[in-house]
């Protein structure tokens, strides 16, 4: 699912940042709507992940899109993947439960 190419180091960007809770992980994602496909792509230059969405940016769709890619991608709940900020943007925070920061990089290949 994750669009590789050069690893990041070798592009200058810097690592994606995760911050550890009790409850799981948060991180900034930059999304990319109206994409041929839903996919999480790399990262981007300030450390977010880059994310394309099929959905267009209409009443919430690519925001749904968003939660069912992150849930679907790490086997969790719906519930558990939450947009914290940027609900109308494309710079979003994102929360998901019970995923720890090793296991997210290592599921995109981080």
């Amino acid at each position: 699912m994750f669009s590789s190419g050069v690893d990041a180091a070798a592009r200058g960007f810097k690592m994606v940042r995760i911050t550890e809770t009790e409850e799981g992980i948060v991180f900034s994602v930059r999304v990319v709507p109206r994409a041929s496909r839903s996919e999480i792509v790399g990262e981007q230059a300030e450390g977010a992940v880059k994310v394309r969405i099929a959905s267009p940016p209409v009443e919430g769709a690519a925001n749904a899109e968003l939660v069912r890619l992150f849930a679907k991608t790490f086997g969790v709940a719906k519930s558990d993947v939450e947009i914290l900020s940027g609900q109308a943007s494309k710079a979003k925070r994102i929360r998901i439960a019970g995923v720890t920061a090793e296991r997210f990089r290592n599921e995109i290949g981080l």
